[in-house]
């Protein structure tokens, strides 16, 4: 095939949910508030950490990352899901389409690394509790949330660079909502096995090993909370890890859903839902976790309303 005919696709054609019939503004409504919810959320999370001395703790500093990693996905999806809801699809330029993903992919990964690091900050506080304060200092948190977004987004954007220079000949309709790394590739009229490669090595650092990293770390509390003498002592410490345990099943069931589970377990509308739940929908529950499990939260809230 000659350099001609691979160079003819020029943008991406996303379906989005295809036809809704009638239900368009229904929908449009729905995402439109969770959208607003997920900001107002986490912008109200990222003041009061900023603002509220009862909020100094490195838990908290993690959390409030999260947040903007949290912002930065659905901002990412959104506003395009709206425009392709109203207008029932959405022709959008290759390197938009680029750059969606590897935002998309940037703050998944970082999403991944920060609910690790949360996971090994509880291990400290529940496992190790009298060296907690000496370890979590201000230097390693710094280093660690530096770490997860440098790290996410040179992996993604390594990843983008490679996808930039595949030849698309068409066809360019791509049956989902956002532009994902499989639908992209599947249109690309080059041999994209070497990518896919690199996908997998490259990945793995931000998806699979922080998973593993998580058990590991729970399987230690669980083991010291059971050991606990006292149901008091025993329902405190769990309760210090109970809203960060609470996102972590909801992102990764999510994602494993997707992309552990082979294509043919799922039909295309079952993906659709899937990926809105863990890139619109959970972002905009986070907050609210935190906040309703979080005594602390909810009283820096109260303080910064008296203040006003």
């Amino acid at each position: 095939m000659n350099k001609k005919n691979q160079t003819v696709v020029t943008e991406f054609l996303l379906l989005g949910f295809g036809s809704l019939h009638g239900l368009q503004v229904l929908l449009f409504v729905l995402c439109l508030l969770v959208y607003v919810m997920c900001m107002v959320g986490n912008i109200m999370i990222i003041v009061l950490v900023s603002t509220s001395h009862l909020l100094e703790s490195p838990m908290y500093f993690f959390i409030c990352h999260l947040s903007l990693s949290d912002m930065l996905l659905t901002t990412d999806i959104v506003p395009n899901l709206l425009h392709i809801i109203l207008e029932d699809g959405k022709a959008m330029p290759f390197i938009d389409c680029i750059t969606q993903f590897q935002l998309f992919g940037a703050s998944t990964g970082t999403e991944c690394l920060l609910l690790t690091a949360m996971s090994y900050d509880r291990y400290l506080a529940i496992c190790n509790p009298l060296s907690y304060v000496s370890i979590m200092g201000t230097k390693l948190r710094y280093h660690l949330v530096t770490g997860s977004w440098a790290l996410s987004f040179a992996i993604t954007l390594t990843i983008a660079i490679l996808m930039s220079n595949l030849h698309f000949c068409g066809p360019n309709v791509i049956d989902h909502f956002f532009c994902d790394f499989v639908p992209i590739l599947q249109l690309s009229c080059s041999d994209t096995s070497f990518l896919q490669i690199v996908d997998l090595i490259l990945t793995a650092p931000v998806t699979i090993l922080p998973f593993t990293g998580i058990i590991v770390s729970y399987i230690c509390i669980f083991v010291v909370i059971i050991n606990i003498p006292s149901v008091t002592g025993r329902q405190k410490a769990f309760s210090t890890c109970s809203s960060h345990l609470t996102v972590v099943c909801i992102f990764y069931l999510s994602l494993i859903a997707i992309y552990l589970v082979p294509a043919s377990g799922h039909s295309v509308i079952v993906l659709k839902v899937l990926s809105l739940m863990y890139s619109v929908i959970t972002p905009s529950l986070n907050p609210l976790i935190y906040t309703l499990r979080n005594q602390e939260i909810k009283e820096a809230f109260v303080k910064l309303v008296c203040l006003r």
